[in-house]
Order: structure tokens, then C-alpha cells, then sequence
């Protein structure tokens, strides 16, 4: 008689322990890395401004998971002095940068909180104009649980807008290396909900969990963001400094086996480069939707 092995269960606090310790490490990276994200992101940027409605000053907005800071600070002085922005993420590392950060840039309208974006509920109800989250909200275990802390969050008629990737396809930069390392690794295919960077991206799935959420006028965009760098080593550089959910599937592997599957995705990416550098497959999705 054959015996079926059932995958283990996700474990969600286990994978927020690992994401806060792996940004906590990576978070001198992300933010040398700033510069080139505010580019390679900086369309998705404004239009996640622009659904959000932050067109003006004055707002106060909430940005859940936001880093090391740089889209926070662009959304302050969009806000000017008689708004504010109130950055929170899981790690503390990152947001001592965004905070220095806003210091520099001589902004007095930006605060920071280490905060779980899935416990928003610390948060006083009704206190923010827009709630916003760059290539966040994909992470959360419990994205419903996300939104719900956001829309508590929010007067009424305030806007949630967030940026996620869209499909594998689109994303070759992205899911060239995600399937090196989950075939080198013998790594199952993902448990339905689990969280990922591909998780919000297939055909309507974003409009749907905000929808279930108990958002409305519920719009989504896709802005092509292509990665463009001087060449394929140049990206391996990137995602192998900034990338914690690569790592965290390669925790199985040796260092040897790690090395040769950054080489193996190296090699794979130089198929985007020319002589005008490497330029990466790249799409993501900007939805927003009304409490």
C-alpha cells in the first residue's frame, strides 16, 4: 500500500520570523540601493500617488511595509508641511535609514513605527487619508488581515493603493531566479495563499482581495518596470544583496550549492542583456480601492 506525503502547513509566524530577521540584515543594502529603486519603481510610484489620490497637500498617509523609506519620502512632499506620513515596517533596521533619511532631506513630516503590517489595529481608527504599500503587501501571511487594519485606518472615503508584481511571465528578472532555486532546492510548488512575490498578480486576483476586503471604485493598472542595469552580474548583485525571499528559499542549500545557483541565474539573466545593458522583464500591478 503506497503512502501519500502530505506537504508540511505553511507556518506563518515562523516566515515573519525569518522576513524580519532577513530585512533586519539586508536593510544596509535595500537602502544603498534606494536611488536605483526610486527609477526602476518610480512610474509605479506616482500612479500608486495618483490612484491613491495624494495629489495634494495636506494629506496624512499611512505607507505599511515601507523599507527603507524612499517612496515615504517622496509621498511627503507631495503632502507638504500640513501633511504627514506615517512609515511602518517589520523591521527596525530599515526604518532607522528612512528616518535619517527624511532628516536630511530636512522633513519634518515624516514619523516612523515599527509595526507588523498585519496588527494595524495599534493604530487609531480613522486617523489617515490614504493607506499605500510598495511591493508589500505580496509578503503578508494573512493579506485579508492587512487590508482590514488599512481600511480601519482610513477616514471614511480614504484611498488604499498598493503595488504588487504581476504574473511569472511578465517577470523574468524575478522569475528566472525564483525557479533556479526552487528546482535546486526540491522545493514544492507554493500552498494556495501562501505569501510570495507572484501572489496578487494573475488575472483579476488583486482586484478580487480587495474587493473581499470591502473596498469599492476598485481600479488596477499595469505599469511595465522594466529593471534596467549595466548588465546580468549587475542584477544577480541586486537581488543576491536586497532579496530576502530568494534566501529564505535557499536555506536548505549549502554554500557551495548557493554560489552555483547564483551562477546558473547569472547565466539565465544574460539572455536580457545588449549592447545597451541588461534590461529585465518587468510588470507590475497598481491597484486602489475606497473604504
Amino acid at each position: 500500500m503506497s503512502t501519500v506525503l502530505q506537504q508540511p502547513a505553511f507556518d506563518a509566524a515562523a516566515f515573519k520570523t525569518t522576513t524580519r530577521a532577513q530585512w533586519q540584515a539586508a536593510a544596509e543594502a535595500w537602502h544603498r540601493w534606494g536611488p536605483f529603486l526610486g527609477d526602476w519603481l518610480g512610474e509605479a510610484t506616482e500612479t500608486m500617488f495618483e490612484l491613491a489620490r495624494i495629489i495634494g497637500p495636506g494629506s496624512r498617509v499611512l505607507d505599511v511595509a515601507a523599507g527603507a523609506g524612499e517612496q515615504s519620502i517622496s509621498a511627503a512632499r507631495r503632502v507638504g508641511e500640513g501633511g504627514c506620513v506615517l512609515a511602518t515596517d517589520i523591521a527596525p533596521a530599515l526604518l532607522e535609514r528612512a528616518a535619517a533619511d527624511a532628516r536630511a532631506a530636512g522633513l519634518a513630516n515624516v514619523e516612523t513605527r515599527e509595526l507588523d503590517g498585519e496588527a494595524l489595529d495599534a493604530l487609531p481608527a480613522a486617523s489617515f487619508d490614504a493607506a499605500i504599500s510598495r511591493v508589500g503587501l505580496i509578503y503578508f501571511p494573512d493579506q485579508q488581515r492587512a487590508l482590514a487594519g488599512m481600511k480601519r485606518a482610513l477616514r471614511p472615503g480614504g484611498r488604499v493603493a498598493a503595488i504588487v508584481y504581476s504574473t511569472p511571465e511578465r517577470n523574468a528578472f524575478f522569475s528566472i531566479p525564483v525557479k533556479i532555486i526552487r528546482e535546486r532546492a526540491q522545493l514544492p510548488p507554493p500552498l494556495p495563499g501562501q505569501p510570495g512575490p507572484f501572489s496578487l498578480g494573475a488575472e483579476g486576483v488583486l482586484e478580487a482581495a480587495f474587493a473581499k476586503a470591502g473596498l469599492r471604485d476598485i481600479e488596477v493598472r499595469k505599469v511595465p518596470s522594466p529593471v534596467r542595469l549595466p548588465s546580468a552580474a549587475e542584477c544577480v548583485r541586486f537581488e543576491r544583496e536586497s532579496f530576502g525571499a530568494l534566501h529564505q528559499m535557499m536555506v536548505s542549500l549549502s554554500e557551495a550549492q548557493r554560489a552555483e545557483a547564483w551562477q546558473a541565474i547569472e547565466e539565465a539573466l544574460r539572455a536580457f542583456e545588449s549592447g545597451d545593458g541588461f534590461v529585465g522583464p518587468c510588470e507590475m500591478l497598481v491597484g486602489a480601492g475606497t473604504v
